[in-house]
């Protein structure tokens, strides 16, 4: 039994699976139907949610599956039952668990005292579906992974952390253009580059936005205001005033590069309606394919 709280809780050869199958999954989602018949997902989610949620319901049913949603507000541990006796009852009820935690920490307690696999759909360290959604989209458009360049621009956030791990697995060259003070782990980018030193690609941080993007064949963003950090909005935006991505910055770019956002935007702030809306942006592509890399994750772990 395996959980996935981190991309890293993954070999970079189960990584590459993942996204092969999920190649197979997308061709022909019809031979998958029943691939998790009888199964019971039960998905916790304590930060609202659109893809993710929707996602991961319309996975399980389309592979034969059902879903038990709930939220930290119909639970127990609202009214102090701890982490793990929730742990050790739901996953006697269920065959996995799927959390979307506002601490990592919460979804380690859960995969210690569970036992089916728990599956982080987001915490405040990592975001590792979106990103093994990520990497088979820019396959898909890109053909590969190795020796692709990557440029993330905006916040070092959860969803760049994964990507850190993420690309370092699969050998994208990765450079993360964040103002100081916003930076990713540190932790996770020391992880990063060791990995990247088996893969042969490379991992690279810099303030400098503009020289970052000129190699770009993916510019990558995220929101720069995530959830429960409504309070710093305004010292935010003044920090990253100068880290959208808009025409100026997609031209200093590869003239092919693509644009990627894990979505939900904030149109006008990360990126502009001009560039989200553009021939360049395969940001409904890559909001569609975490249905498909949903599937793949699941077959895996509950299979």
């Amino acid at each position: 039994m395996k959980s996935l709280l981190s991309v890293a809780d993954l070999s970079i050869e189960e990584l590459r699976n993942i996204i092969h199958d999920t190649v197979r999954i997308k061709k022909n989602p019809e031979k998958f139907e029943n691939s998790l018949k009888g199964k019971i997902l039960v998905m916790i989610f304590e930060k609202p949610s659109t893809r993710t949620i929707v996602s991961f319901n319309a996975a399980v049913m389309q592979l034969g599956g059902h879903t038990i949603n709930i939220n930290r507000e119909n639970m127990q541990i609202g009214r102090g039952e701890t982490i793990a006796d929730s742990a050790k009852v739901l996953s006697r009820y269920a065959d996995g668990l799927v959390i979307r935690a506002e601490k990592h920490g919460t979804l380690i307690e859960f995969a210690k005292n569970s036992e089916v696999p728990v599956i982080n759909a987001l915490s405040d360290l990592e975001h590792p579906c979106q990103i093994i959604s990520d990497l088979f989209t820019v396959y898909e458009v890109k053909g590969r992974l190795d020796g692709i360049n990557i440029v993330y621009v905006g916040d070092g956030n959860n969803v760049c952390n994964s990507l850190l791990l993420g690309c370092a697995m699969s050998g994208i060259n990765l450079s993360v253009a964040s103002p100081k003070g916003y930076e990713p782990s540190g932790d996770i980018v020391d992880s990063a580059i060791e990995i990247s030193k088996r893969t042969g690609c490379e991992i690279r941080l810099t303030n400098r936005v503009e020289e970052a993007v000129q190699d770009a064949d993916i510019l990558y963003t995220d929101v720069w205001v995530s959830m429960g950090q409504e309070k710093e909005r305004e010292e935010r935006i003044k920090a990253f005033r100068n880290y959208q991505v808009n025409e100026r910055l997609l031209n200093l770019a590869r003239s092919d590069c693509k644009v990627m956002h894990c979505l939900p935007a904030h149109r006008g702030m990360e990126i502009t309606d001009e560039i989200l809306d553009s021939e360049n942006s395969i940001v409904w592509i890559q909001a569609e394919n975490k249905l498909y890399a949903q599937k793949a994750i699941l077959m895996k772990l509950l299979g």
